[in-house]
């Protein structure tokens, strides 16, 4: 298989449906993409009813074309990470897997403009995370959510209105920043550096005031991030968690128990912002962000410094501070379901606390007249006890 019947195969799965957000090639299933969240397959001449190992591996070993690193890689660690360019058409992040003895092909489609705060219609608090001078923000959640297009837009907003050298640690590198105001070193894991702590290591010797790190995978390269923040650096970095107060336990549970106390302290003083996503089905099809939003301020850095305790969660610091931007989960459902873009269903199924997010609903409910429970009506049983 060629180089041009891979793009054209690729192409036509691109076609095949709109908002295709991935590519799907697996062994035993046909051409398959993801549109709005669900899984479709491809119909086109020939159609691949069930993909054999043979034309997954070639098509493979086309997307890394004979790159030593990404191969080697691929045959020690099971798996390889790269980016692949359809001339005219697409970018994708791509990654290649074995499984079974064979090997599986997933391609995110990438967008070949930058995305804006503004564009993405993400909460207005995005914009004061763009303007941080120092320390970490954390940006969560499961993969495919939209953290590293989340991160890009904040990244778009410096670019646009700060005079700053940024160094972007990426694998692989998703979206091209242009130089605009500040001026852009772009590295990717692999073709660049060979792991994030020694990319994170070398950008400190690199005068950068603002640092992207793909992901903070271990203990090293997060020890790193903390000594950048320390340093005056302004650190943007994504974590695969949850929710805020996972994301804090996350990282003090990467260093021992003698180390915590000191690393607690270092926490509290470099971070910034926590925000994590979910990505929910809208109604009208398609998909929306939901936010849960932590920022900094004194009660947060005594929950990093001595835990959580009742009534000082980190939930609770949320939930009290929405005033300056600070969210919950359960919050943002119950505005995405009060402005129309999810349904009951979603939002009880996707929120972090049932009861909360089911009062909120109620209250909704009340508000336009419509009923909250599906009993009609209640009488008193007055035989009850009469016949004892």
């Amino acid at each position: 298989m060629k180089k041009q019947e891979v793009d054209h195969i690729l192409a036509r799965m691109l076609d095949a449906y709109e908002n295709v957000s991935d590519l799907n090639l697996t062994v035993g299933r046909p051409l398959q993409v993801e549109s709005s969240g669900e899984l479709l397959a491809v119909d086109m001449k020939p159609f691949f009813n069930e993909l054999t190992s043979f034309q997954t591996e070639r098509i493979a070993l086309n997307l890394i074309n004979n790159d030593r690193i990404l191969t080697e890689r691929l045959v020690k660690e099971g798996s390889c990470d790269l980016s692949y360019s359809l001339p005219g058409k697409a970018r994708f992040r791509v990654n290649v897997f074995a499984q079974g003895g064979n090997y599986s092909i997933i391609l995110r489609r990438l967008e070949s403009t930058v995305p804006t705060i503004a564009g993405l219609d993400l909460p207005e608090v995005f914009y004061k995370l763009a303007e941080e001078k120092n320390g970490i923000i954390i940006v969560t959640g499961a993969t495919g959510t939209g953290k590293s297009t989340s991160l890009a837009a904040i990244l778009e907003h410096i670019n646009e209105t700060r005079a700053i050298h940024a160094v972007a640690l990426e694998d692989p590198i998703e979206y091209e920043h242009p130089h605009k105001k500040a001026t852009f070193n772009q590295r990717e894991l692999g073709r660049d550096f060979d792991t994030f702590a020694n990319g994170l290591r070398a950008a400190l010797r690199q005068a950068p005031k603002v640092i992207l790190v793909g992901e903070m995978r271990d203990r090293e390269t997060i020890e790193i991030g903390l000594r950048a923040a320390e340093t005056g650096h302004l650190v943007l970095t994504t974590l695969h968690t949850v929710d805020a107060g996972r994301t804090i336990n996350r990282i003090l549970g990467m260093f021992s128990t003698e180390e915590e106390s000191q690393i607690r302290i270092r926490v509290a003083e470099t971070l910034r912002w926590i925000v994590c996503q979910r990505l929910l089905p809208k109604i009208i099809g398609g998909r929306i962000a939901a936010f849960e939003i932590l920022g900094t301020n004194l009660r947060v850095k005594d929950a990093v410094l001595h835990g959580e305790s009742e009534g000082k969660t980190f939930y609770d610091i949320m939930d009290a501070n929405k005033a300056f931007g600070m969210t919950t989960f359960d919050d943002s459902m119950i505005s995405l379901y009060e402005q129309g873009y999810i349904s009951e269903e979603t939002a009880m199924a996707f929120g972090s606390r049932k009861d909360i997010v089911g009062r909120g609903i109620d209250r909704i409910k009340s508000a336009k007249g419509e009923a909250t429970t599906d009993i009609d009506s209640l009488e008193m049983d007055r035989a009850y006890g009469k016949f004892r």
